[in-house]
């Protein structure tokens, strides 16, 4: 039987292939950001106990949610016995940067049936998503795309899920003379301070940081949201003049 014309090979076949190398990579780019997941987990499963969710209400949040950031702006409506419309509101705009994440992997896996896409949807955070866009900044087929992502987002869902169903158990036990949300975030800004790649990036992050003071007193949370917008939008106009920058140089 003769091969397949090269023509009539989906070029995103070369991206779902299994590639223990690209798996390799994956988890090894990965792995430094695994501590600070798990601390930060286990910073939002102390805290949902803290508030009087019971353990079987706070395993299942944390597993259904999946989102720290939503579930601690959650945490106080609730609390407050807030409307649950509020509390929805609440959580889908603090996550509403996903769908800026959705957006920039769309190119990458459009392809991939619904069930899949969804599926990945639910594992992926914010940091796999910084580190894939590292690895694979284009959006054209290459080799051990799937895989690479793949050794991304379960580790990193492990490991929260490890965290935060500690931070569940032994919640009750934890003195709040600890500190232990100041630990988590210096935890996320330990894995999150190397990934300040450039300049486009640094400014990027200035920006956020600057918007989100700012606009602290919004409702609903929304200066997360209005800082998230910001920063990105600072950073890609940055990045479009260094790159035009750079063009002009070289044809002087």
């Amino acid at each position: 039987m003769s091969a397949a014309p090269l023509a009539a090979v989906d070029p995103n076949a070369l991206s779902d292939i299994p590639d223990a190398a690209a798996w390799k990579a994956g988890f090894a780019a990965g792995v430094p950001t695994l501590p600070g997941i798990a601390a930060w987990g286990m910073v939002v499963g102390v805290a949902m106990v803290k508030v009087g969710l019971t353990v079987p209400q706070a395993l299942g949040m944390t597993l259904l949610v999946f989102a720290g950031s939503a579930q601690l702006a959650s945490l106080p409506l609730i609390v407050a016995h807030a409307p649950i419309w509020v509390i929805f509101a609440t959580a889908l705009v603090v996550n509403l940067r996903f769908v800026i994440f959705s957006a920039l992997m769309a190119p990458h896996f459009g392809h991939l049936p619904w069930k899949s896409r969804v599926a990945f949807g639910y594992v992926t955070g914010d940091m796999t998503v910084a580190l894939f866009l590292q690895r694979f900044p284009s959006p054209a087929p290459a080799a051990g795309k799937l895989s690479y992502l793949k050794a991304l987002v379960y580790p990193n869902w492990a490991a929260w899920q490890v965290g935060s169903v500690a931070g569940i158990l032994l919640g009750s036990a934890v003195p709040a003379q600890w500190g232990l949300g100041f630990a988590g975030t210096l935890a996320i800004l330990c894995i999150t301070v190397p990934m300040v790649a450039n300049k486009a990036v640094l400014a990027g992050v200035a920006v956020a940081a600057l918007v989100s003071v700012l606009a602290f007193g919004l409702p609903y949370k929304l200066g997360l949201l209005v800082a998230v917008v910001a920063g990105m939008l600072t950073a890609m106009l940055v990045e479009e003049c260094v790159e035009r920058y750079n063009k002009e140089k070289a044809t002087t």
